[in-house]
Order: C-alpha cells, then sequence, then structure tokens
C-alpha cells in the first residue's frame, strides 16, 4: 500500500485509490484523523500484495503549500483519480470545521463519483452533518457512524465486492 501525501506525484499506474476527504487540522495541538483511517486501510486492505493508493491531502511533515492554488489544483486532481472518496467528518466548528469539505462533497456527489460518507454523531457539532447526509442519502451515497465502518466499505467498493 502506497501512501501519497498533498502535492506528492500522483500514481499513473491504474491501481486503485482512495482519497481520504474531510476537514484538515490547521493548528499543531487538533490531531489528524488521517493517520487512523491509514491505519484501518492497512489493516483491512485484503489483497495482500496488490497495489492500493491512499491520497492524503495532508503534507507530508507538515510543510504548507507556498501557493493555495498548488493545494487546490492537487486536490482536485487526486479526487478525481481516486476509485473512491471517503468522506469523514468528524464536525467541529472550533476545530475541524470543514467548510471546504462541504463544497468538495457537492461537487464530488454532483459529479458522480465513487463516494462514502461517515458522520459521527458522536463529533461536538454533528448537527452540521444532517444536510450532507440527505444530500449523500438522496444521491446513494452509503452513510456510516464510525471510521472503521466507512474505510470497510470504501475498501469493499475497491475490491468491487459490492
Amino acid at each position: 500500500m502506497d501512501v501519497v501525501m498533498a502535492r506528492e506525484a500522483l500514481p499513473g499506474n491504474g491501481s486503485p485509490a482512495i482519497f481520504l476527504a474531510g476537514p484538515t487540522p490547521s493548528a499543531q495541538d487538533v490531531p489528524s484523523w488521517r493517520p487512523g483511517a491509514i491505519d484501518l486501510i492497512r489493516a483491512r486492505w485484503p489483497a495482500a500484495g496488490e497495489p492500493l493508493t491512499v491520497l492524503s491531502p495532508e503534507s507530508r511533515g507538515g510543510r504548507r503549500a507556498a501557493k493555495y492554488d498548488d493545494q487546490v489544483d492537487w486536490e482536485s486532481a487526486a479526487r478525481a483519480a481516486a476509485t473512491v472518496i471517503l468522506f469523514w467528518i468528524p464536525r467541529d466548528l472550533r476545530k475541524l470545521p470543514g467548510f471546504t469539505t462541504n463544497v468538495e462533497f457537492g461537487l464530488d456527489v454532483g459529479l458522480g463519483r465513487e463516494a462514502v460518507l461517515g458522520a459521527p454523531p458522536g463529533c461536538p457539532n454533528p448537527e452540521r452533518n444532517r444536510y450532507l447526509i440527505h444530500v449523500a442519502r438522496r444521491h446513494g451515497v452509503p452513510v456510516f457512524d464510525t471510521l472503521a465502518e466507512a474505510v470497510a466499505h470504501a475498501l469493499t467498493v475497491v475490491t468491487g465486492l459490492r
């Protein structure tokens, strides 16, 4: 399994890929949810020895993009290249608001991209995910309460076992 971080070269090998969409911490003291998601994917990837790419919009080593457009362009290209986009939105308006994620979700679902939505009911502001859950269900996007369930479904999509 390969992990490609923000602004690194996207693989062109046609291997399946999961993009980890959702709020990114902007403060050093706010932990990211993505390492846990990567650990779950690594532990559950059923096709040992077969390629899988995980695309993360977070920067390796915490280096931010020199230009905002570089980050936005990379994320757009990575989401378009993904087999499935895993949206995990542990909404916290103070620490992980996810406003950009809202837009990305609408764009990707509207374009018919394969997506999975995870929206934990125990997050600080679950009421702020209500509209996304509604949109997901109207578009046939599966919704899960836990990151483990969302990861498991994304891997099911990748392996074509739906």
